[in-house]
């Protein structure tokens, strides 16, 4: 057993058993039986009516279907108590157990972490199953029904049948609250608080808890794992006084509280057990309501937070603030679609709210990468950049229908930068990750920059851009000196290689913008780059030795992830976003490109198996993952738009589908959906640095999009079908649009767009 830091210190409570304000009993508050806020007869489509939050539970696509606001600090959802790839979000929708509910889990990544501050609802005797990363005496569970589950914007609800307790949750900004319903038949209501549950790649190394009085507690978790240095300090608020209380270190009990005393230690490993009497009256309410507030900095300031959230310990005012707050965000974009493709839409809209995420106090104050607490001035802090997904699509969306969120977004970027050294790579909970790579930080401030969405110094700008692109690690020495990144010296070498260049691309850009002539030239020729992989005798990217030599044996059916970043030759031949001419030129002109993309997506895999993160085929374009994106949309670049129209709606319709299973990769934080986003509006960023968007073929019958300025975008369609997949025509402002570009200019400026729809091409 650890030794308790601090063990015991024993006071009375009596000052302290006053019930907190604000309290409203169960008997009180409204219980939802259905999808809370449904449309009434007469009413305008409401759009939280039409999220699904179970989408992405199932399969490959790593959702967590719990309680959260727009980019809000906690996502309180439950969890199943199992290790493994399935359950990376802590929930997996095949599953039939719960193991309680925790406040941080990350959405749609490949990599399991958080699950902090977890909670779990009981009755005694407790129920306990052996699990993979479970203790040895089982995990403390409950069965549970889908049957008895429930998930909308902002709440979440299920049945636990091990106890019959009702658990519903909700959320505000940096702050949770569940409700507990107990049975009628219950006495004493448990509540357990696990500081020491880890799965996946997470693993605790710290925790601390306090009775602080009869109604709160507080403490923190502290833990490493992808992200290297977690802190997450909490403040819980009580809706009943706690009669008594137990303590388990490492799993075994070390103090059995009586009602009146006071609690305090800290250990590796602490679990809590919180017991409140109901009493044998069975009119007594035998509800239980727990807000709990987090921060990265102190127990006091995750108390601070909890009193800025408000509606303490007030379930219906929380949920109908978490609601309104999900209806703005959906609101900014209103279509009209079939019922199945407005439960894709803003399913995809409300996953793309889910990240960036804040991560500032309500007093600024944050912990950050260098382990030091900082103040985020003028602006809140966000964390959980997945910059390797993301700068392709998700952040292109947040520049047309989130550009105030965007701002602040570039400012904590540059934050990172002014305290780490460098640009952010992949950040979550305060730690630089550096997890995929590139430098792809830089594409998404540069497009924000030229879009006039920040305020951020061009020069310094530069510089930070500058730094990233011209240090020596990650194999940037040797693509500084030869033009790529040798086989020899790193992994990923030919999907590093690519992909610095597109960063340099958008480097040239800033520097062009401001003037910098020297530095443009420099880095439009590194732009180039990508030319060293070509082989003209197979039409591939190949990975080449440190005399430039190709590596043998190839096979472009197989995967190489040696050389090509969760990917094979295929998915990465075509990543020349920024010069899709000069790549045509490059591979033979445009009927060889044509002929090598119907190649794509005609043959078949290898007979090897791939790891089952690569998924989502079409012949070798594999949607489940990011590298070949925007590969659909390169046939308008060859004259041939039917085949991308027919390509992208085959793309929406069986690879996106409303069903827990219904996205065809992990989310990534949002990029799956931004595809889908763009793609139902019938267009895409290939080049997201362009301020331009390629053409292909809407989803949706209409879609208005308000935009921050004042202005509405309108996009119509004219004979719209599942077999109209073809565009006829398409109309800006009543003009024809010639060409395959909408301008991200054109769409700030309103106005409408008309696409006609034929089923023949």
């Amino acid at each position: 057993m650890k030794k308790i830091a601090a063990l015991l210190l024993t006071a009375s409570l009596a000052a302290c058993n006053q019930q907190p304000s604000q309290v409203q009993s169960h008997e009180q508050s409204p219980q939802p039986t259905a999808l809370p806020n449904e449309l009434q007869p007469g009413e305008a489509p409401d759009p939280v009516a039409y999220v699904d939050p179970f989408i992405g539970t199932d399969g490959k696509g790593k959702t967590f279907p719990g309680a959260t606001v727009p980019h809000g600090m906690v996502q309180l959802s439950p969890d199943n108590g199992r290790t493994g790839w399935d359950w990376i979000a802590g929930y997996f929708y095949p599953d039939n157990i719960i193991a309680g509910f925790s406040h941080t889990h990350l959405s749609g990544t490949g990599a399991g972490d958080l699950y902090d501050i977890s909670f779990m609802p009981l009755t005694r005797p407790f129920k306990r199953v052996q699990t993979e990363g479970g203790p040895a005496d089982g995990t403390l569970v409950s069965h549970f029904s889908h049957d008895e589950e429930q998930a909308s914007p902002g709440y979440y609800r299920v049945r636990l049948q091990d106890y019959d307790i009702k658990v519903e949750l909700t959320a505000a900004a940096r702050s949770g609250l569940q409700r507990y319903s107990f049975p009628a038949s219950a006495n004493e209501g448990v509540v357990r608080l696990d500081l020491g549950y880890s799965r996946n790649w997470d693993k605790t190394v710290a925790t601390h808890v306090e009775i602080i009085d009869a109604y709160s507690i507080g403490g923190y978790r502290k833990s490493t794992g992808w992200a290297e240095d977690q802190r997450v300090y909490f403040y819980s608020r009580f809706s009943q006084p706690i009669a008594s209380q137990q303590l388990f270190v490492d799993g075994k009990l070390s103090v059995d509280d009586k009602p009146g005393v006071q609690t305090r230690a800290s250990a590796e490993n602490l679990a809590l057990e919180l017991n409140f009497d109901f009493g044998e009256s069975q009119s007594k309410d035998r509800s239980l309501l727990v807000h709990t507030a987090i921060s990265s900095v102190s127990i006091d300031n995750a108390r601070a937070n909890l009193e800025a959230d408000g509606k303490l310990l007030d379930f219906p005012g929380t949920l109908a603030a978490a609601k309104d707050a999900w209806r703005g965000e959906l609101s900014r974009v209103r279509v009209s679609a079939s019922e199945d493709n407005l439960r894709q839409f803003y399913t995809a809209m409300y996953h793309a709210s889910l990240a960036p995420r804040l991560f500032s106090d309500t007093d600024g104050r944050y912990k950050g990468p260098d382990g030091a607490i900082h103040k985020a001035e003028g602006h809140p802090r966000y964390e959980f950049f997945s910059l390797w997904d993301t700068f392709r699509a998700l952040h292109p969306w947040k520049t047309l229908v989130d550009q105030a969120r965007t701002r602040e977004m570039m400012d904590s970027m540059m934050d990172h930068y002014r305290v780490a050294g460098r640009l952010p790579v992949w950040i979550f909970q305060g730690n630089e990750t550096d997890m995929m790579m590139g430098y792809h930080s830089v594409p998404v401030l540069v497009d924000a920059y030229l879009k006039g969405l920040t305020d951020i110094d061009g020069e310094d700008l530069l510089n930070a851009a500058l730094q990233s692109a011209r240090q020596d690690a990650f194999g940037l020495a040797s693509y500084q000196q030869q033009g790529y990144v040798p086989y020899t010296e790193r992994k990923w070498n030919v999907a590093l290689t690519l992909e610095y260049a597109f960063d340099d691309w958008a480097i040239a850009r800033l520097a062009k913008a401001l003037g910098k002539d020297d530095i443009y030239q420099e880095f439009a020729t590194r732009s180039q780059n990508y030319r060293r992989h070509f082989d003209s005798q197979t039409g591939f990217m190949r990975a080449l030795d440190a005399d430039g030599q190709f590596r043998l044996p190839f096979d472009p059916n197989a995967y190489h992830p040696e050389d090509y970043c969760e990917a094979n030759a295929w998915q990465y031949s075509f990543f020349v976003p920024h010069d899709v001419a000069g790549m045509v030129g490059m591979m033979g002109g445009k009927a060889s490109v044509s002929a090598k993309l119907d190649a794509m997506f005609s043959t078949g895999q290898a007979v090897e198996e791939f790891p089952e993160w690569i998924s989502g085929y079409i012949g070798q374009y594999v949607h489940g993952n990011e590298p070949s994106h925007h590969v659909p949309y390169l046939y308008q670049y060859l004259g041939e738009a039917h085949k991308t129209q027919r390509l992208v709606r085959q793309i929406m319709h069986e690879l996106y589908t409303t069903a827990p299973d219904g996205l065809a990769g992990n989310e990534d934080a949002g990029q799956m959906s931004a595809w889908y986003l763009f793609s139902a509006l019938g267009f895409y960023p290939v080049d997201p640095v362009s301020g331009e968007y390629v053409l292909g073929s809407p989803e949706v019958d209409s879609a208005d999009i308000h935009l921050e300025n004042g202005n509405v975008f309108k996009i119509r369609t004219i004979n719209q079908g599942s077999e109209h997949v073809y565009v006829k025509q398409v109309t800006l402002n009543g003009k024809p649009l010639n060409g395959y570009i909408l301008r991200h200019s054109d769409i700030l400026a309103g106005g409408e767009l008309v696409f006609t729809m034929s089923p023949q091409p």
